[in-house]
């Protein structure tokens, strides 16, 4: 009985019925200026509607339940639908209904945000995401990478990368391109920098695009100087090759008895024998063949490499030092062409040491955490100055007497072409960087 009473009282049509009652009662009895029972029916009556309205309470402190779990991941809530009245078994029906699909929808966006963040780690472009204030609201791991940072969550934190970059980063605007370049432990970073902007919940945000250029303009240094040394000795041999022919042509007639004459053909011929020589041993510069790249091991070939260094030069009072981790480290490059690079490197930090005493040339092999492999060369020779550092790649330039200066050309010229790059990380030991992706 108790039960049926219960279920009876929880139906909306009863509560409603009830209501319904004590209006008409309390009209009734006004009409007939029964006051007594006009104010116990309108008692009746607000009493009826109160709990007609903790019946919606009720729904609605359900809907908020369903909301606050929502929020809070919790896909297990569950509104019963069986032995209940028909109002609030249709009501928990709608209510379970709605958190379904609220809850796909946000399972759905979830998705679609790891979706986009795994895109963006995988482009080669940098995106950066800032807020007025400056907080980083988004970025990815190429953004990072540029960055030199493994954490960020503010623009101030480029105050330890270069303040400069952090002015011009925290006060670009929307469609502003800028060009930047500042040195960390990988060397110069040249980055160019696109600005957009947009509007999110009312707030204004800027996304910033970054791209490496180095690259870029290496490539674009390289072929420049390609051009113009291909120019250069095709003038010079054109020019020197009909003089030094025909000056051994005079040297060979028979009637040629003048001494002086004689000397001065033979010092023609020999003036231009020896720029033909040295105009072709520049054109190795613009002939680098195509590489041919293969797998091999790191470790068995800088054993051949400090070998075949020490065999050529003379540093009995030089200690090498080599470390390559993992020890079955393996590259995807030219060996041969590879072997150049690390000889003239080996051989420039041979030159560098010199007779300095306890000399120590260290080498290094790992993979960094974007596959990528690393070749470190560090010698504890004379530190190169920043004014001839920056030029150290510039073909022809030299500071050794009798040098010829295309060395390094010719080693960044191959790591060009083999993908990868060649960089010279200044400090008080002179360290060269191969990188091969």
């Amino acid at each position: 009985m108790k039960i049926h009473l219960k279920l009876l009282t929880e139906r909306y049509w009863f509560r409603l019925g009830l209501s319904l009652c004590f209006a008409i009662t309390a009209a009734l009895s006004y009409a007939d200026r029964d006051f007594i029972w006009m104010g116990l029916s309108l008692c009746l009556l607000l009493f009826s509607i109160w709990w007609q309205l903790s019946l919606y309470r009720i729904h609605t402190k359900r809907v908020l339940f369903m909301i606050d779990a929502l929020e809070n991941n919790d896909s297990a809530i569950h509104f019963p639908e069986e032995q209940i009245m028909p109002e609030t078994r249709e009501v928990n029906r709608a209510l379970n209904r709605v958190g379904r699909i609220l809850y796909n929808v946000k399972s759905e966006t979830v998705q679609q945000e790891k979706y986009y963040e795994l895109i963006m780690d995988c482009v080669n472009t940098g995106v950066l995401v800032l807020n007025e204030n400056g907080a980083v609201y988004q970025k990815n791991n190429e953004a990072l990478r540029l960055l030199g940072l493994n954490v960020f969550t503010h623009i101030r934190q480029l105050n330890k990368v270069d303040i400069q970059l952090m002015k011009k980063i925290e006060f670009c605007r929307p469609g502003d391109k800028i060009q930047t370049s500042f040195n960390n432990e990988r060397g110069t970073i040249n980055l160019s920098i696109r600005v957009s902007g947009i509007t999110v919940r009312e707030e204004q945000l800027r996304i910033l695009a970054f791209n490496d250029i180095n690259s870029e303009l290496d490539e674009k240094e390289i072929d420049s100087w390609i051009r113009l040394t291909r120019v250069l000795t095709h003038e010079i041999m054109n020019s020197v090759t009909p003089i030094t022919s025909l000056s051994e042509t005079l040297l060979s007639l028979a009637d040629t008895r003048d001494e002086e004459i004689r000397r001065g053909l033979q010092t023609i011929s020999t003036t231009g024998k020896g720029l033909l020589s040295f105009v072709e041993s520049y054109r190795r510069f613009t002939r680098i063949p195509t590489p041919e790249p293969s797998l091999f091991y790191v470790k068995a070939f800088i054993d051949r490499m400090v070998e075949l260094a020490r065999h050529q030069n003379k540093c009995d009072n030089i200690t090498f030092h080599i470390d390559i981790a993992p020890a079955d480290l393996i590259v995807y490059a030219d060996e041969n062409l590879i072997s150049q690079v690390v000889i003239n490197l080996l051989k420039n930090a041979i030159q560098a040491i010199d007779t300095q005493a306890d000399g120590k040339i260290e080498i290094q092999g790992r993979c960094n955490a974007a596959e990528e492999i690393l070749i470190e060369i560090k010698n504890n020779g004379p530190a190169i100055p920043s004014d001839i550092a920056d030029h150290i790649f510039i073909p022809f330039f030299t500071t050794k007497e009798g040098g010829s200066g295309i060395g390094l050309s010719i080693s960044r010229q191959i790591m060009r072409l083999s993908g990868g790059s060649i960089t010279l990380l200044q400090g008080k030991e002179t360290k060269f960087i191969l990188k091969f992706k």
